[in-house]
């Protein structure tokens, strides 16, 4: 169980280093900015490369929503559940950490410019509301978990599930960053929002109650739709 909970902490730590790390370095780098595509690629990435690294050992969830989805679905045990939620939030914050270390030794940097942050409203990238957020939230996770059911079955094909569920969680940051800065992930929106508090802190909660709707509601529809669902 411990490797399992580091191999956790480890994972989550790079997809928020990663994922994060690339919105507030790189995504308007002057010139050569790789802007939301590449951010959505990064996220991808870090979930595809964990998901080889450490799949083995953990599953590779790096996501409260993840976690309660699989367990929603009769694929995860009951009594890890909360243990797996606190080695990715410590996971996420440590990532957040890094990367504020990092990031301010640029003489530029401020944390007023939302560190990669979850909001809705006047903190959403676009400007939605707080309705538009939560369905967004809601309907992205339900389709994350969705495809991390349906790729990880057992008459499914285990080794493209890592790929297949990165490059979903890179279409859903291509739709969702105008509306949340994409979520999907209660532990990815925790660390970077620690740091800035706020705004950030006192909207955190949409984007664990949202995630986790979307997660519950696609365990059970997947239990539903493939009842040998092993």
């Amino acid at each position: 169980m411990m490797r399992k909970l580091v191999a956790e902490f480890i994972g989550t730590f790079w997809l928020v280093l990663g994922g994060c790390g690339s919105a507030v370095l790189a995504a308007a780098y002057p010139d050569l900015g790789i802007g939301f595509l590449g951010v959505a690629l990064a996220f991808g990435l870090t979930v595809v490369t964990m998901a080889y690294a450490i799949g083995h050992i953990s599953g590779c969830h790096l996501n409260p929503a993840v976690t309660v989805g699989l367990w929603a679905g009769n694929r995860f045990p009951t009594g890890e559940v909360i243990p797996y939620i606190i080695s990715q939030v410590l996971g996420a914050i440590a990532g957040a950490a890094v990367l504020y270390v990092i990031a301010s030794g640029h003489a530029g940097f401020d944390l007023a410019g939302g560190f990669a942050s979850n909001g809705y409203g006047e903190h959403s990238p676009g400007h939605y509301s707080l309705l538009s957020s939560f369905v967004t939230e809601v309907v992205m996770t339900f389709m994350f978990l969705f495809v991390i059911l349906g790729a990880t079955h057992k008459l499914a094909s285990p080794q493209m599930a890592g790929l297949v569920i990165g490059l979903a969680l890179t279409l859903i940051h291509l739709v969702s960053i105008p509306v949340t800065n994409t979520s999907v992930n209660p532990a990815r929106s925790t660390g970077p929002a620690l740091f800035v508090g706020d705004w950030a802190t006192s909207q955190l909660w949409m984007f664990w109650v949202a995630p986790l709707i979307g997660a519950v509601l696609a365990g059970w529809v997947y239990r539903w739709l493939a009842p040998n669902n092993d």
